[in-house]
């Protein structure tokens, strides 16, 4: 058996896992071993298939308000340009037609993007303007723009996926207003945005964001008084998408009015969603904080969050308050992901029961909604 044999075993054997997982009888909900979260060739399997062919976050609307506006991420192996052209905002690919030079870093604004090696310039819909001394007879401008990306803009959210053929969006995302809808989370504008490395698999940041289980124990002085682990209660799910809501105890202050629309139930709680397979967030009345994950490694990620506020409620004294106690939160949750990550590998972590539905029925969501995702890839392969 070659190496390439043995590992398309292994990957057979993790998918045939995630399906019985899946599948296990009602009340008996257990997570996967932890192979899922350290395994190379099924980060790769990954790539190719559940990342790359989803919806993938990458940054608010409202980061971008003028024409030429730009954002510059990397997202599994493609550079990318997400840019507010004179129509909309687009995701171009951030390489060279000439020779796979990047064109842009960071963030800022520009009219048009000139390439550093060879000074190409392309405007900001991606089409190639100039190209400095190309005389050869074949050479055509139109055939050298910058690749766009399918990207949409839902709930004040830009989403981009790789694969020239991506899922529905709105099916994807269908029952989510039922959640964050009356928070009217489009009206938000940010105000703070941080990008970090974490030495962790992506799956386990979206399971530990998504579950109300750890907050009492990891977070005893951040969160256990405002969101205590006893007061978790799983939300609404969809074809694309988890969500559970962190209620406040009875006496705590609403965290401010928020839209016209909130009833008191929706002020008295956090409610927090993912949007498979790299979103996770949370919206209160007047704060919304979303984390965009983007793998880099079976064991690495790049998490960009952004915080945003409804109106002018908070002051600027408050803001940053909320911003520090974030960063502290993100620093605790790191901080557990980063060591559990350095013991998945052991032969030992077979993978646990899951707690009961409003504790942990968030990750059974997710686990089950990848099983779905593999179960179809596999299909289209057959069909293929």
């Amino acid at each position: 058996m070659t190496n390439n044999d043995t590992l398309t075993q292994q990957v057979t054997e993790m998918r045939h896992e995630l399906a019985l997982i899946a599948n296990a009888p009602a009340g008996a909900p257990r997570g996967p071993s932890g192979r899922f979260y350290t395994d190379p060739a099924y980060f790769d399997y990954e790539r190719k298939t559940v990342l790359r062919k989803n919806w993938h976050c990458v940054g608010r609307v409202d980061e971008l308000t003028n024409v030429g506006d730009y954002r510059a991420i990397q997202l599994l192996d493609e550079p990318l340009i997400v840019v507010r052209d004179t129509e909309k905002i687009k995701v171009l690919s951030n390489v060279c037609r000439h020779r796979g030079m990047p064109l842009v870093k960071d963030t800022g604004n520009a009219k048009r993007f000139v390439c550093s090696y060879h000074a190409w310039t392309y405007g900001t819909d991606g089409a190639l303007l100039r190209a400095a001394r190309m005389k050869n007879a074949s050479f055509d401008l139109k055939s050298c723009r910058l690749p766009e990306m399918c990207s949409e803009e839902r709930y004040g959210f830009i989403y981009v996926c790789l694969d020239s053929s991506p899922p529905d969006i709105d099916k994807a995302l269908a029952g989510l207003e039922t959640v964050i809808g009356h928070y009217q989370p489009e009206q938000f504008r940010i105000v703070h945005t941080a990008t970090e490395i974490w030495k962790t698999n992506w799956k386990c940041l979206v399971e530990n964001f998504m579950e109300g289980y750890h907050l009492s124990v990891v977070h005893p002085e951040t969160l256990h008084g405002y969101t205590p682990t006893g007061l978790s209660k799983k939300g609404p799910s969809g074809e694309g998408f988890t969500s559970y809501f962190a209620k406040y105890p009875q006496g705590i202050e609403a965290r401010g009015q928020g839209a016209p629309g909130l009833d008191d139930d929706e002020r008295a709680r956090s409610s927090l969603f993912s949007v498979f397979p790299c979103q996770v967030a949370s919206v209160a009345a007047s704060l919304l904080v979303s984390l965009s994950i983007r793998p880099v490694k079976v064991d690495e990620i790049e998490v960009t969050w952004t915080m945003s506020t409804f109106g002018d409620e908070l002051d600027g004294d408050t803001i940053e308050k909320r911003i520090s106690l974030w960063e502290e939160v993100n620093r605790e949750d790191r901080e557990k992901l980063e060591i559990m990550q350095t013991a998945l590998s052991s032969v030992h972590a077979t993978g646990g029961p899951l707690a009961g539905s409003d504790y942990e029925g968030t990750v059974f969501d997710f686990l089950s909604w990848q099983a779905r995702q593999d179960m179809a890839f596999d299909t289209a392969a057959q069909g293929a």
